[in-house]
C-alpha cells in the first residue's frame, strides 16, 4: 500500500477530482484551503496580495493504482502549467479499519 498526497490549486478541484474517480479512487481525505508556495506555482496565502489556496489530498492506495494516479498527476500537470498540482507518495505501514 501506498500513500499518496496530492496538493493543488484549488482552480483545479474539478480536474484532480475527476482524475482521481478516472483511477478507481474513491476514499480520500481533503483538506480545503490550504496555504502553500511552490517553486514554479508561487504563493498562496488568500489574500489580496497572494490570492489563491490550495487543496490537499491524501488517499491510501495499492501500490498499483498508486502508480496509475501518479502517471495521471504527471499527465494532468502538463495541461496546468503552472496552476501548481504535485503528488508525492510513501509506503503505507499500517491500516486499521473495521
Amino acid at each position: 500500500m501506498k500513500m499518496i498526497m496530492i496538493t493543488y490549486n484549488e482552480a483545479v478541484d474539478m480536474e484532480v477530482m475527476e482524475m482521481l474517480e478516472n483511477c478507481g479512487l474513491k476514499n480520500f481525505t481533503k483538506i480545503s484551503e490550504t496555504f502553500g508556495r511552490g517553486a514554479s506555482s508561487g504563493t498562496h496565502l488568500g489574500t489580496d496580495i497572494w490570492p489563491g489556496l490550495n487543496n490537499v489530498l491524501y488517499v491510501a492506495s495499492p501500490d498499483d493504482a498508486a502508480q496509475k494516479t501518479l502517471a495521471a498527476v504527471r499527465e494532468l500537470r502538463k495541461s496546468f502549467g503552472k496552476q501548481g498540482l504535485k503528488a508525492f507518495a510513501w509506503q503505507l505501514e499500517e491500516i486499521t479499519a473495521d
